[in-house]
This record gives structure tokens, C-alpha cells and sequence, in this order.
């Protein structure tokens, strides 16, 4: 591997880690402080408060400012690992979506890992998770000469060997999941331009050094629109100028997101210290007497299904045509 590509890679790898590791240091973070919240809940029926209204008995629960606080960054940690879930299976969902409703025609002649999809569009790209898939377009085929598709396929191949539409998917999630992390947003962009610079010298290799071919083949895969404009990175550009492109770490960010999880460290450390919530069986606000719980639950639960239950009266085709 030459020095440049083992740059690029050395690089992208960087970058990834650091995502990875404040991603993780987050979301534990998230399920440490859901479980401190969960933890400070001591169920003691005698010591909750309670209060009779209308005759009848109602309790709550007694809680001090560390409980209050500590529940507070629980609700948020909770928050954060059901956005995170939600935003992984809408990434699977997405994803296995797109993939089914791609026109595959066949393999690429001589080369069996490649799909070849039936659009006039210039397209290439690398999709699939745990075992992702190169597909191009017929279109790709008709515009371009057998080394400017040597150089795609090898562009593709290195997000296919390194499995990029995987980390790119995982950075997506950590972005939406750890809003108070601005460095997360910055690193996954980072990360996506260092994949593409790794894939880039990738096909530079394939094709010995001679960066021709890519560039034309760039410029006519990254044109959109009816003006031709050409949508390329101005980093991918300046690496193939033979410019020197290097990552500049996002200081002020990763020193703001760093101090922003070892101070949430240390609240969550003191609030559980002192934290105390006392509670009944009952849930909040909830009558002390079951049986007269049960009673006033009974009409609600009996509306309810009524009118689940309820089917509209539909009317017969004579009539809904008459009415159309």
C-alpha cells in the first residue's frame, strides 16, 4: 500500500475512533444516570405523602432537590437511548428499503461482486450494512471508458472493504441521538470526507498514480441537474491537485464536548450521593384504596372500548356512487 493511501487511511481511522469513543462515553453516560435515577426510588408506602380529596385517599411521593435533579437528567437520559433506538431502525428500515427497490439486471461482467441496476442516471455507490454491495447504473456504463470505471469500481470497493454505509449509518444515529455534543455533527462530517479521500486513493492506485481518469470520472458522476453543476467536495479536489489535506481536529469542539460529559460525570455523582425518593406502590397521585381505584377506572375503560369497538356504518356501492 502506498504512503498516501495508508495516509488517507491512517486518517479516516483517526477520525472514526474519536467518534466512536465520545458516541460511546454519551450514550453510557445516558444509561449510568438512567440507572442512578432508577436506583434512588426507595418503594416505602408509610413515608409518602398523601391528602384526601372528596373523601378519598390520594398519595404522592417525597423527593429532595438531588432526586428532583437526578430524575430530571434520567428523563433526558432515557430520552437519548430511545432516540438513538429509533434512529437505528429508521437507518435498517431506510436502507433495506432502498436496497429492495434498486432494478437489478445482473452481475457485472467480470466483476461478480459488483450489481449492475437499470437507470440511464450515472450512479455509483456502495450500500448494505454488515455485507454491503457495489451497484452502478447502466448509465455509468455508456459514459464512461474502461480506466475512468476502473476508478470507480476501485472508489467503491474501499467503502465496500472498509464497510463505510455501516460507520456512516452509525455516525448518523450518534448525530441525532447526542444533541448536546455539537463535536459528534463535526466528527461525522469529518469522518465523511476522510472516507471518500481513503476511497479516492484507492483508485489512484489502481489506476498507477494517473488521476485523469478519476477526475473525469468525478466530474461526470458528480453533475446534477439540467446546468451540469458539479458537486464535488473542494478537499477531494485539492487532493487530486496533489495539495496537502490534512484533518484538523475540531479543538474547541472536542474540548467543550469532553468537559460537557465530565461535568455531567460529577453531577451525577453527587446527586446520586444524596438523592432520595420515597414512594408507595401506587402510582403518583393514585388513590391509597385499590377497590375504589378499580371502580372509578371501570366507565373509563368501558368508553374506551366502546368506542374502539365501533365500526362505521359504511353505505352500499349504490349509494356511494350516487353521491360521487
Amino acid at each position: 500500500m502506498p504512503a498516501e493511501h495508508r495516509a488517507r487511511h491512517a486518517e479516516s481511522r483517526r477520525v472514526y475512533r474519536w467518534l466512536l469513543a465520545l458516541g460511546a462515553a454519551g450514550l453510557g453516560l445516558c444509561a449510568l444516570v438512567l440507572a442512578a435515577g432508577i436506583h434512588s426510588v426507595r418503594v416505602a408506602p408509610g413515608a409518602a405523602h398523601h391528602v384526601d380529596l372528596a373523601g378519598i385517599g390520594l398519595t404522592y411521593p417525597v423527593a429532595n432537590a438531588a432526586a428532583v435533579l437526578l430524575l430530571g437528567l434520567a428523563l433526558l437520559g432515557g430520552a437519548v437511548l430511545l432516540v438513538t433506538a429509533r434512529a437505528a431502525w429508521r437507518q435498517v428500515l431506510a436502507t433495506r428499503r432502498m436496497t429492495r427497490s434498486l432494478p437489478v439486471i445482473r452481475r457485472l461482467a467480470g466483476h461478480p461482486s459488483v450489481l449492475l441496476i437499470d437507470t440511464d442516471a450515472p450512479a455509483a455507490f456502495c450500500a448494505g450494512w454488515l455485507r454491503p454491495r457495489v451497484y452502478v447504473s447502466t448509465g455509468v456504463l455508456d459514459r464512461l471508458s474502461d480506466r475512468e470505471l476502473q476508478a470507480v469500481l476501485a472508489h467503491e470497493g474501499q467503502h465496500w472493504a472498509l464497510r463505510d454505509p455501516l460507520r456512516l449509518a452509525v455516525g448518523r444515529v450518534l448525530c441525532q441521538a447526542l444533541f448536546f455534543l455539537p463535536v459528534i455533527g463535526a466528527l461525522h462530517s469529518d469522518y465523511a470526507d476522510a472516507a471518500e479521500l481513503t476511497a479516492d486513493a484507492a483508485a489512484l492506485v489502481a489506476l498507477d498514480g494517473a488521476g485523469g481518469a478519476l477526475a473525469s470520472a468525478m466530474l461526470t458522476l458528480g453533475a446534477t441537474g439540467s446546468d451540469g453543476e458539479v458537486a464535488v467536495s473542494s478537499r477531494r479536489v485539492d487532493a487530486l491537485l496533489g495539495h496537502p489535506v490534512g484533518w484538523q481536529r475540531p479543538r474547541l469542539l472536542l474540548g467543550t464536548g469532553l468537559v460537557t460529559l465530565a461535568l455531567l460525570v460529577v453531577l451525577v455523582w453527587r446527586a446520586s450521593a444524596g438523592a432520595s425518593i420515597q414512594a408507595s406502590l401506587n402510582l403518583p397521585i393514585a388513590s391509597s384504596q385499590p377497590c375504589i381505584l378499580v371502580l372509578a377506572l371501570v366507565p373509563v375503560l368501558a368508553g374506551i372500548a366502546a368506542a374502539l369497538m365501533r365500526r362505521p356504518v359504511r353505505a352500499p356501492a349504490g349509494a356511494r356512487l350516487a353521491h360521487s
